[in-house]
C-alpha cells in the first residue's frame, strides 16, 4: 500500500504492556519529518527606547525615583515600589557576575563561535543583564572580570546583537 503521509518516517509498534500500565493504548509511536517556519511581528511596546538607543550605541537603564534602583534590563515600572521609573544613560563597562560556556555554537550568520553568556554588573546598575561575552583571549570566564561593550560593525537580525561583552 502507498503511504499516505509523505513525511512519515517510521511508525514504531506499542511494546508489550506493562500489567497495568494505564497508558498501554498509547504506546505506539509514529515519526515525522517536519519542517516550521513562521514570522510574526512584535512590538517592544515600552521598552522600545532601550533597544532603539542600541542603535546609537548607548545603554539605557531605568532608575525608580523612590528607592533608587537602576534597573538593567529596564524596567517600566520598579516592581519593589510600583513607581513609574525614569531613563538614564549607564556606562559601557562592568563586572562578570557569573558566566557559563555554552555546549552549542552560535550559528547566526553562519558562524560556529562558542556561546558564552555572563550576567554582567553594569557600572551604575543595580540589577545583572545577560549578554553574550566574547573575544576572552587568555582572560578565565571568572567573577570580577572587567568588561566593556563592544558595538557591532554589522547589521544584525536583533538589537540585542548589537553589543556584546569582551575583557577591558
Amino acid at each position: 500500500m502507498t503511504e499516505l503521509v509523505k513525511r512519515k518516517l517510521e511508525a514504531r509498534p506499542a511494546p508489550e504492556p506493562d500489567p497495568g500500565d494505564p497508558f498501554a493504548a498509547f504506546r505506539e509511536v509514529e515519526i515525522l519529518d517536519m519542517q516550521m517556519a513562521f514570522g510574526f511581528r512584535h512590538s517592544l511596546g515600552k521598552l522600545s527606547r532601550f533597544f532603539l538607543a542600541l542603535e546609537e550605541r548607548k545603554l539605557l537603564g531605568t532608575v525608580c525615583p523612590t528607592c533608587g534602583k537602576v534597573w538593567l534590563p529596564p524596567r517600566p515600572v520598579c516592581p519593589d515600589d510600583l513607581a513609574v521609573t525614569e531613563w538614564r544613560e549607564l556606562a559601557q563597562r562592568g563586572r562578570l557576575a557569573v558566566g557559563s560556556l555554552s555546549a552549542y555554537s552560535l550559528k547566526t550568520a553562519g558562524g560556529d563561535r562558542q556561546l558564552m553568556l555572563g550576567y554582567v554588573e553594569v557600572e551604575g546598575a543595580s540589577t545583572l543583564i545577560l549578554q553574550q561575552i566574547r573575544n576572552l583571549g587568555a582572560h578565565a570566564l571568572e567573577p570580577g572580570l572587567p568588561l566593556k561593550i563592544v558595538w557591532s560593525e554589522e547589521a544584525v537580525e536583533h538589537p540585542m546583537e548589537l553589543f556584546w561583552f569582551e575583557p577591558a
